[in-house]
C-alpha cells in the first residue's frame, strides 16, 4: 500500500511511524510547508518515506491518504489537489466534519474522520474514527488497521467524533497535569524529584492496567485499597471536596464543545 501524508506534525510523524514500522512493505510520500519536518521523518524512515514537492504529488501517487494539519489549513490543503477520485482520506483535523471534507474534495475521495492521541508516539495510543457515506466496509478495516498499528481503535458515530476529541484526543493533558501534580506532591513531602515522578507514572499506568485487565468497575477496585479510617479514604475525601471529579468532567466538556467549534 502507498500512504501518503500532508503535515508531518507531532500527530502526523507518529501516525506514520507507527504505520510502517508495523508493515515494512507500506511506502510513504509525505509533504509539509515546513520542509525540516519532513526530512526529520523520512531520516527517520529510511528507505520508506519519500518527500514530494507538493500535495498535489502526495495526493497523486497515494492510495490512502492522511490528513493532519490543523483545522484552519484544511480546505486550503484539500483544495491544493484535483486528483482526488479512488482515494482514501483520513483526516486527523479536530472538528471538521465529513460534510466539509467531502465538499473541498469535490466529493471525490472517500472519507473517514479520525481521532487519535499523542500516545501513538508509543505505540500506545486510543484512537477512533466515522466513516463518510462513501467510504465502505473496506475502508473502515483499512482504517482500523492502520489506527490499530499505534493502539486501540473504536468506531463511534461522527455525533460523537467530538466527545472523542475532549476525552482520549485531549486526555493526555489531563494526565500530564495529574503526573506533574503528584509528582510535585512527593517533593513536598520529601521525596527526590526523579522517584517521586516515577511512582507517580506508575502508578497511573498500573492503575490504568488493572482496570483494563481485570474488567472490574473503577469504583470496586478503588473500594479495595479504600480501608476504614485509613490513609487512601482521607486521600479520596480530599479529592472529593476539592473537587476532582468535577474538573475532569468539565475539562473534557469544554474540550468537546470547543472542538465542535472547530468544525
Amino acid at each position: 500500500m502507498k500512504i501518503g501524508l500532508i503535515g508531518c506534525g507531532k500527530m502526523g510523524s507518529a501516525l506514520l511511524k507507527g504505520i510502517l514500522k508495523s508493515n515494512t512493505d507500506y511506502q510513504a510520500s509525505v509533504y509539509d510547508s515546513y520542509a525540516a519536518s519532513a526530512e526529520s521523518l523520512s531520516s527517520a524512515c529510511a528507505g520508506q518515506v519519500s518527500i514530494a514537492n507538493d500535495i498535489e504529488a502526495v495526493v497523486a501517487s497515494s492510495e490512502v491518504i492522511l490528513l493532519c494539519v490543523k483545522p484552519n489549513d484544511v480546505a486550503s490543503a484539500l483544495q491544493a489537489s484535483s486528483q482526488w477520485s479512488e482515494k482514501l482520506l483520513l483526516s486527523v483535523a479536530a472538528g471538521v466534519t465529513i460534510q466539509t471534507l467531502t465538499e473541498n474534495t469535490q466529493g471525490a475521495a472517500r472519507v473517514i474522520r479520525v481521532m487519535p492521541n499523542t500516545p501513538a508516539l508509543i505505540g500506545e495510543g486510543a484512537s477512533a474514527f466515522c466513516c463518510g457515506e462513501s467510504a465502505g466496509a473496506d475502508d473502515g478495516q483499512v482504517a482500523q488497521a492502520l489506527l490499530g498499528s499505534v493502539g486501540t481503535v473504536s468506531e463511534v458515530k461522527e455525533s460523537l467524533m467530538d466527545a472523542v476529541t475532549g476525552l482520549s484526543g485531549s486526555g493526555p493533558a489531563y494526565v500530564y497535569t495529574i503526573i506533574e501534580a503528584l509528582t510535585d506532591a512527593g517533593v513536598k513531602q520529601g521525596l527526590a524529584r526523579p522517584v517521586a515522578m516515577q511512582l507517580a507514572c506508575q502508578t497511573l499506568k498500573g492503575s490504568a492496567m488493572l482496570v483494563e485487565q481485570s474488567g472490574m468497575h473503577p469504583a470496586e477496585l478503588r473500594d479495595q485499597v479504600t480501608s476504614p479510617g485509613g490513609t487512601t479514604i482521607a486521600g479520596v475525601a480530599a479529592l472529593e471536596e476539592l473537587g476532582l471529579r468535577n474538573a475532569l468532567i468539565t475539562a473534557v466538556d469544554v474540550a468537546t464543545k470547543r472542538s465542535a467549534e472547530l468544525g
